[in-house]
């Protein structure tokens, strides 16, 4: 190849990467800036955002802010949904609509869809694109188109230190206990009691906690061991390399796992 096409194609390299080092730093600074927090509400004005709270860039659909009351430590994904009332520019009273306690955390994409009222309790962490809703279609009328009939609303509360999986849909009415478990794709609506664990569409309870007894039925995997407090990075790395291996036994020491051992299909462990 003759000298000037190779300074050619090294000058065409080094342009592609500057290019793509400058759009990465770009974005990142572009997050930054268009973050949503206390200190900087954007062209927000929540009814409350406490301290700590963060919602990332770039927001989903937001409305009715004066009615939205954020707690403190939330932790808001990207485009998040976040609305009160059927539309913008509604008066609904002096109460708040919508409600995060502390330390709630919303997945990327999720959806919290507000006219009547919707409670998160504290430390509730969902998943990405969970949807929850105080409002449904209503389909009383086969003459009318199904989205232009008037809906149907009732108040949903999730409770303290509940997690809910991936994809999970919370229908109005739905009133979910402390530690609840929420399985990926499930759909809840009605009642589940406190440490429960719900699966299906529509979701049911498949593992329940209990003084005397425990989990029913019992979890397949013994609880984590917890991290001693102060470890830094550093000494929980050197840490995991000192542990056994607790996997399989190697086939070629002569040995194999008893059927008891092999762990069977897992829906939700809580």
């Amino acid at each position: 190849m003759p000298m000037n096409e190779n300074l050619f194609s090294s000058w065409a390299a080094w342009r592609r990467r500057t290019a793509s080092r400058l759009v990465h730093r770009g974005s990142r600074w572009v997050r930054q800036a268009g973050a949503v927090t206390r200190e900087r509400p954007g062209p927000y004005r929540f009814g409350a955002i406490g301290v700590g709270t963060r919602l990332a860039f770039p927001q989903g659909t937001v409305f009715g802010e004066p009615w939205i009351h954020l707690g403190d430590h939330c932790v808001i994904g990207e485009q998040v949904t976040l609305t009160a009332g059927m539309m913008p520019g509604l008066d609904l009273g002096p109460d708040p609509v919508l409600r995060l306690g502390n330390g709630v955390v919303l997945g990327r994409g999720s959806h919290v869809i507000a006219s009547r009222t919707v409670e998160f309790g504290d430390d509730v962490f969902c998943g990405p694109y969970v949807y929850v809703t105080s409002d449904n279609h209503s389909y009383d009328d086969p003459e009318q188109p199904i989205g232009r009939q008037w809906p149907r609303s009732a108040p949903v509360s999730i409770g303290s230190g509940s997690w809910l999986g991936a994809g999970a849909v919370i229908l109005p009415g739905a009133r979910l206990g402390r530690n609840v478990v929420v399985a990926a794709g499930a759909i809840v609506r009605g009642e589940v009691p406190d440490h429960a664990v719900v699966a299906g569409a529509p979701a049911r309870i498949i593992r329940r906690w209990a003084p005397d007894a425990g989990w029913q039925p019992p979890l397949r995997t013994p609880p984590p061991k917890p991290i001693p407090a102060g470890m830094t990075a550093e000494q929980l790395m050197a840490l995991a390399e000192l542990e056994p291996d607790d996997g399989p036994v190697r086939e070629q020491e002569g040995e194999r796992q008893r059927p008891e051992q092999v762990p069977g299909p897992r829906v939700a462990d809580g």
